[in-house]
C-alpha cells in the first residue's frame, strides 16, 4: 500500500520519479519471491522483482503540520486539482512499468486497512 501525498511545489517528474522509487525499493525478504527463481537468493528485493501489485492511495494528510495548537492545519497539501492528476501520474508511470495498481477513489472518504508485515512504514520524498 502506498499512501501518497501531493504538496504545491510537486511536479510531473518528481510523480514519475516516486513512482520509480516506489517499485525499485529494495525492501521485501527473499520469502516473498516465487519459488525456483532467482530472486529467492537476494538479499532483498522489490516490488518490480516479484512483479507485486500495489495499491495507491491519495493522503492529503500526510502535509499535516501540527507545531501549533491542538488542530493540524494542511496548508502544505496541495488542492484537489493540482493534486488529483499527480497522484494519477504516479498511477500511469506504476501501470507503464508493468505493475498491477489498484486505487481508491480521489477525494472520497475511505476505509482503508493495511497490515504491517513486520515492523516498516517508509517515508519517501522525491
Amino acid at each position: 500500500m502506498v499512501l501518497v501525498g501531493v504538496t504545491h511545489d510537486d511536479n510531473p517528474a518528481a510523480a514519475e520519479r516516486l513512482a520509480d522509487k516506489i517499485y525499485d525499493l529494495r525492501i521485501f525478504g527473499p520469502e516473498h519471491a516465487p519459488a525456483g527463481s532467482a530472486e529467492t537468493t537476494a538479499r532483498e528485493v522489490s516490488a518490480s522483482d516479484l512483479g507485486l501489485p500495489v495499491l495507491v492511495v491519495s493522503q492529503f494528510t500526510l502535509y499535516a503540520d501540527t507545531r501549533k495548537g491542538r488542530r493540524p492545519t494542511w496548508d502544505a497539501a496541495a488542492p484537489g486539482p493540482i493534486a488529483e492528476p499527480l497522484v494519477a501520474h504516479v498511477v500511469a508511470r506504476l501501470r507503464e512499468r508493468g505493475a498491477e495498481v489498484s486505487t481508491g477513489v480521489f477525494g472520497a472518504d475511505m476505509q482503508v486497512s493495511l497490515t504491517n508485515d513486520g515492523p516498516i512504514t517508509i517515508q519517501l520524498e522525491v
